[in-house]
C-alpha cells in the first residue's frame, strides 16, 4: 500500500461514474481476450441504475479516488474489480475480508476460465471450484468456473 491510507465503505450514488470507470479499466486490462457483451456507456448506466442502488457494493478508496469494488448480492460475489495500478496491493485481500464478514454462511461467484489470476486469488482465499461450463450460458459466450466457500467449523 506504500503508506496510502486504504477506506472501505459503502458506495454511495455519487461513486457510479468512478466505480464504472474502475470496472471498464480492470476488466480491459484482466480480460483482453474477453468480448464485451455491452459498450462503456450500457455499462456506466448499469452500474448507476442497478449495481449501485439495488446491490449491496462497496468501494476501496485510496488517494481520494475509488480503486476497486465489490459488489455482493445474496449468497453472490458478483462482482470484484480493482483499479489495475492497484493490483497485488492487499485491495482484494481486504475486499475478500470484508465479503466474508459480510456472508459468513459463505459465498458462491462465478469467474471466467481464461481469468488465471482470479481462480487463483479465489483459490487461495480458500474458494473451490464446483462447475465449469462453456459459456452458453453468460452474456460473453466465454467459458467460466462456478467457485463456491464455506467457512470452516
Amino acid at each position: 500500500m506504500n503508506g496510502a491510507e486504504l477506506v472501505l465503505r459503502r458506495a454511495v450514488d455519487s461513486d457510479a461514474a468512478d466505480i464504472a470507470d474502475v470496472w471498464l479499466r480492470s476488466f480491459a486490462a484482466a480480460l483482453p481476450t474477453v468480448r464485451r457483451a455491452h459498450g462503456d456507456d450500457e455499462v456506466r448506466g448499469w452500474i448507476s441504475t442497478v449495481v449501485v442502488p439495488q446491490y449491496e457494493t462497496w468501494v476501496a478508496v485510496a488517494e481520494g479516488a475509488v480503486i476497486g469494488l465489490l459488489v455482493l448480492d445474496g449468497g453472490e460475489l458478483e462482482q470484484l474489480y480493482l483499479d489495475p495500478s492497484w493490483r497485488g496491493r492487499g485491495v482484494g485481500d481486504r475486499f475478500m475480508e470484508l465479503a466474508k464478514r459480510q456472508r459468513p454462511h459463505g459465498l458462491g461467484l462465478w469467474t471466467f476460465h481464461v481469468n488465471g489470476p482470479a481462480r487463483r486469488f479465489y483459490e487461495r482465499h480458500g474458494f473451490t471450484a464446483v462447475e465449469q461450463t462453456d459459456g452458453q450460458r453468460n452474456e460473453e459466450g466465454e467459458p467460466d468456473v462456478r467457485y463456491t466457500w464455506q467457512p470452516q467449523g
